[in-house]
């Protein structure tokens, strides 16, 4: 019993160890709501360097409802006024709809003693001044109007007080918002007949100070109690107290890249976890209209990406170093390439567009005018109705590739398009996902590798064949000073799954929860199955963005777009 309890001890203080590492690191590189590598950006935001930055307003989707804004300009939708906002810092939103001069929304703070705390009230359409009330109301709604009040690190904490001779009122606003609006308008709002209803106060953010040591510093400088990260509460103001999570407290979600989102939105017909677990296994999951906001309904209105998803669903199977031959529609997104000599050395993943990714040691420069693409290919020596070629038109191979060394070993094949009908589409070809972020996956996910590379006796394959493999997380450990940072590896304790050569250049295929397909790595260095040295592949989120340079951000771009 003793050495059960010591056990227990132990696993906690390791648990509170990695937690407050995780902290540090993610305190270093300033993680917030902002950050796209953890979360999902807003529609008037798009993702550029990890980071989710303003949209200008023509890029947002052109339909939606008409909004006022408190400058009383009309906007053709609430992307575009948010749009300006995010850039300009004035101009929020009012009310739905085509201004009119009898229209206005006032936020201020009573009973208060100094400026920045008080009971929560508004004065809307020049009219009778109301106070919002306790019922639903929350740190969400308290950090929206202190910045709705400007004070944009948001609230140092809320309660709910009993009204008073002064605040005692016939009727009380309850408020319900996300927690990323900049003004109480925007959230969802009742009017309530109170009994016994207590009020809204507020204390909202002024001054930072040095954190105590029992505090988690914010990256918007505010302290809180370190007891409020991992909550699924935004207390900081800007998310970075639950965006580096290995765990959440209760009430709250885990979400697989270590952020903690509230357990109401599980099942609210919106991912909010960046692999989709939130949505995942909640099958009774109803669509409701009534609860659109306006941020949801821009939301629906942005351009869909349709790619990861198989013709053919994949059964089990075993493996690609002598592995069983793929099915029509199983890797829709699986390219050959062949050389001058009519061999496939390489494979490739068809990504979107006319554009394919690779490993850069698979091909020259020079050599342009000889390779061809091949799709639909399962067998190298049987031609099927279902194949198609195609010349290639670019070839872009990375600036910083180290050909010794196979760091930044990633390259990009643009295929010429088809007379026919100016496009890259053949029957059978789909895109695979391309990932934005490194946090989607994490070490012991179970992926998919395939190609035409040698077998387990180092013979010839003619036949497509995959297998599963895990990714691992201990190959800096293995490869020491051969391992670079851009690299994944992934394999079987056993090397009984594993890549081979002829291989190369071929995709590493995630599914995330709701089994969408993700190129997360590109076949680089393989080992054949040999035990303790899984292979190496190039970790394709990594270079989202030298992707997106060359193949224009909205081929490959599936959310933040």
């Amino acid at each position: 019993m003793k050495l059960l309890s010591v056990l227990g001890l132990n696993l906690c203080l390791s648990l509170i160890l990695a937690q407050k590492f995780l902290h540090f690191i993610c305190r270093i590189l300033n993680y917030t709501q902002n950050s796209c590598e953890k979360v999902f950006c807003l529609p008037w935001q798009r993702c550029v360097g990890g980071s989710c930055m303003c949209k200008i307003p023509y890029q947002c989707p052109r339909n939606g409802t008409s909004v006022c804004s408190t400058d009383k300009k009309t906007f053709q939708n609430y992307c575009q006024l948010k749009s300006l906002e995010c850039q300009r810092n004035r101009g929020k939103f009012m009310n739905r709809g085509n201004c009119n001069p009898q229209d206005s929304f006032h936020l201020s703070l009573a009973s208060g003693n100094t400026s920045s705390e008080g009971i929560v009230e508004a004065e809307i359409n020049h009219g009778q001044k109301i106070f919002y009330c306790g019922r639903g109301w929350g740190m969400k709604e308290a950090n929206v109007a202190c910045r709705n009040l400007g004070f944009p690190e948001g609230a140092d904490s809320t309660e709910l007080v009993e009204p008073d001779g002064v605040s005692r009122t016939l009727e009380c606003l309850s408020a319900n918002c996300r927690g990323t609006e900049t003004s109480l308008a925007e959230c969802a709002v009742i009017r309530l007949v109170p009994r016994n209803e207590k009020l809204a106060k507020v204390v909202c953010h002024e001054h930072h100070r040095v954190c105590s040591p029992g505090e988690f510093f914010c990256v918007n400088g505010k302290c809180i109690p370190s007891e409020k990260t991992c909550n699924g509460i935004d207390d900081c103001g800007d998310l970075s107290d639950e965006v580096c999570c290995r765990a959440c407290r209760a009430g709250s979600f885990h979400c697989k890249s270590d952020v903690c989102i509230p357990k109401e939105y599980l099942c609210n017909n919106e991912i909010d976890c960046l692999t989709g677990e939130d949505e995942r296994s909640w099958v009774t999951c109803r669509s409701d209209t009534r609860k659109l906001t306006e941020r949801k309904k821009i939301k629906m209105l942005l351009p869909q990406l349709h790619c990861g998803v198989a013709n053919s669903r994949v059964s089990r199977r075993k493996r690609i170093v002598g592995g069983i031959n793929a099915q029509m529609g199983e890797f829709p997104w699986q390219v050959a390439i062949r050389d001058q000599t009519g061999r496939i050395n390489c494979g490739g993943v068809y990504i979107g567009g006319c554009w394919v990714l690779t490993a850069a040691h698979c091909i020259r420069q020079s050599h342009l005018k000889t390779y061809r693409i091949y799709t639909g290919l399962l067998s190298a020596v049987i031609m099927t109705g279902q194949i198609d070629t195609y010349p290639i038109d670019k070839i872009i191979i990375h600036e910083n590739y180290n050909s010794e060394t196979s760091e930044n070993g990633i390259a990009l094949l643009k295929m010429v398009e088809k007379r026919i009908h100016f496009a890259c589409s053949s029957p059978g070809l789909v895109p695979l996902c391309v990932p934005w972020s490194k946090y989607m996956f994490k070490d012991g996910h179970r992926c998919q590798v395939a190609g035409w590379g040698l077998d387990e006796g180092s013979r010839r394959q003619f036949n497509l064949k995959w297998g599963y493999v895990s990714l691992m997380g201990n190959c800096s450990d293995i490869y020491r000073e051969r391992f670079f940072e851009g690299m994944e590896c992934a394999g079987t304790h056993d090397g009984s799954v594993d890549a081979c050569q002829g291989d190369s250049g071929g995709p590493l295929i995630c599914f995330d929860s709701r089994n969408i397909g993700y190129v997360w790595g590109i076949v680089s260095r393989e080992r054949c199955g040999k035990r303790g040295h899984p292979s190496i592949y190039i970790k394709v989120a990594n270079y989202f963005d030298w992707i997106g340079h060359h193949t224009g951000f909205s081929v490959i771009s599936r959310h933040n777009v």
